[in-house]
């Protein structure tokens, strides 16, 4: 079938609409018609980190629409379903079967390679073929085929526009805070960096009762929304490094239980490690640099830890359902955050996340 996706034709371009022939689903596929699609920063930064021979290439994994086609191999899955969609695991080999999927053996050929596990790929132009299956969707598209294992069916009256997010940023942020920190009462929290990813690690923490959260950053309408949803904002703008950290410490008694960041900025990096307690947990989340530089004697002397994460240590299956319950119960409202953008104004999307002038964009057809 023929199709409109929003396509990168070389190494760090930008996204260009282009009519593309996607192939029918396979036994084990899903189609499904995208009503939305979050637009996050991997999806961006893969444009310059993939090789140059991996385009043409259709990127988006936060892809939430309507099953028009399922294969018939596929189980739990019905034509007429709204899905939101995320990564995908094999379900079969050690990390799954400990409940780990981002940690799946097979996860740079399931989600990075551009190709279906034969190698085949699942869009084609004028008869080449087109780079995709990314995350197992490429859902910056009118259509995209997914799999069971990277299906979440919700219920019928969400409205998808405020649900495509939970598929990748808003549940690798609260994923973080729920599965990995585990922060309680006695505890405080640092987040760096209050985009979307940011803002849902603020989000989860406030909903389990943590003791202190802390929201640091440079953009004053992202600490307005770390303040609406209960974080204490920390602006940096203007702050040097180490009075950052000060400041950290001071409202954190002396340093911080745990810290997240989001930002990717190797200063930034820095700055979360040293505002830690001792025996204090950072955990990076951010993609982009090759390296981060810490603070040794800090390191050392506190018995900190560095950790990273992937989507949060999240089950996909697992928790975009709890993440939406936690949302219909009032304690997950991250949906102020959204700003939708007809498909076509991508590329104005792009701009608007960069600058900081929105949060959370979200491309509707």
């Amino acid at each position: 079938m023929r199709t409109t996706v929003a396509m990168v034709t070389r190494q760090g371009g930008s996204f260009e609409l282009a009519e593309v022939e996607l192939d029918e689903p396979r036994a084990d596929e899903v189609l499904v018609r995208i009503v939305a699609t979050g637009l996050c920063h991997t999806d961006l930064t893969m444009r310059s980190l993939l090789p140059a021979e991996m385009f043409p290439n259709v990127f988006g994994h936060e892809g939430a629409g309507v099953v028009e086609s399922v294969g018939t191999d596929v189980e739990g899955i019905a034509v007429g379903d709204q899905v939101v969609l995320s990564f995908r695991s094999c379900r079969e080999c050690g990390p799954c079967r400990e409940g780990l999927v981002g940690y799946c053996d097979q996860t740079l050929l399931l989600n990075y390679m551009g190709m279906r596990a034969d190698g085949s790929t699942t869009m084609h132009q004028d008869g080449s073929p087109v780079f995709g299956s990314f995350f197992g969707q490429s859902s910056l598209a009118r259509h995209a085929l997914a799999h069971a294992d990277n299906c979440v069916v919700v219920d019928p009256d969400l409205d998808l526009t405020l649900a495509a997010p939970f598929g990748c940023g808003y549940q690798t942020g609260a994923g973080t805070v729920l599965n990995v920190l585990h922060p309680d009462a006695d505890d405080s929290l640092v987040v760096y960096g209050v985009g979307a990813v940011g803002l849902a690690s603020v989000a989860a923490a406030v909903a389990e009762g943590v003791g202190t959260v802390l929201a640091v950053d440079l953009v004053g309408a992202r600490l307005a929304e770390a303040t609406r949803l209960g974080a204490t904002a920390v602006d940096a703008s203007g702050l040097e490094p180490a009075e950052v950290v000060a400041r950290v410490k001071e409202l954190t008694g002396g340093g911080a239980t745990y810290a997240v960041d989001t930002t990717a900025v190797p200063a930034v990096v820095k700055q979360a490690q040293q505002s830690l307690a001792s025996r204090g947990t950072l955990v990076v989340l951010g993609l982009g640099p090759e390296e981060y530089q810490l603070d040794a004697i800090d390191l050392l002397q506190g018995g900190k830890r560095v950790l990273a994460s992937v989507e949060g240590d999240s089950d996909p299956l697992v928790m975009v359902p709890r993440l939406l319950a936690m949302r219909a119960q009032g304690r997950f409202d991250l949906d102020a955050l959204v700003t939708t953008y007809p498909f076509e104004k991508i590329n104005d999307a792009v701009d608007d996340v960069l600058a900081g002038r929105v949060v959370k964009p979200v491309l509707v057809w």
